[in-house]
């Protein structure tokens, strides 16, 4: 059986808005912009490599496999396409205040294919974040943009992958 997939957004994730001063992340001007790196998100990505199927889902696409990991430390990765996803009929229904920030959720739908997936990002709408809760195939992990990814992340990604199947309910 493959290893579930863990879908990984760049920015606010690998990539945070403020970290603490400690958290030891290098400053990279990439395509005019400057991103902050942590050799530590490498090492923890090859760690979860081990028991997930690690796939770019960021707007960065292509480039994050040019720019973003090989100053981690990561092959190259598989990734999801955003931009040109043409919405189809029988993409999943999301509630009109979340259709902008879960653009991506029909393209990792459909790229996983049935397939138990995670996915780390910082935009991730609360209705998507509670219909997986009762979800074993699923596992979603909103990311504080300012911190970024941090070790009790991976802990929990470690801790219980998604697998095959729906929970079951507990009857009273």
């Amino acid at each position: 059986m493959p290893k579930p997939l863990l879908f990984l957004d760049v920015d606010g994730v690998l990539n945070p808005v403020c970290p603490h001063p400690d958290d030891d992340f290098d400053t990279h001007t990439l395509l005019g912009y400057a991103v902050l790196l942590s050799a530590r998100h490498g090492h923890w990505l090859r760690e979860l490599a081990e028991s997930y199927e690690l796939c770019w889902a960021t707007t960065w696409e292509e480039r994050a496999n040019v720019h973003i990991g090989p100053r981690l430390g990561l092959p190259e990765l598989p990734v999801v396409r955003f931009t040109g996803y043409v919405p189809r009929p029988d993409d999943p229904k999301v509630p009109l205040m979340d259709l902008f920030a879960a653009h991506k959720w029909a393209p990792l739908l459909r790229y996983a294919d049935g397939r138990p997936f995670a996915w780390i990002d910082d935009i991730i709408p609360g209705s998507l974040l509670r219909r997986s809760l009762l979800r074993r195939d699923q596992l979603l992990l909103r990311i504080d943009p300012g911190q970024g990814l941090q070790r009790h992340h991976v802990d929990r990604l470690l801790s219980r992958p998604p697998a095959v199947g729906r929970l079951r309910r507990l009857s009273a």
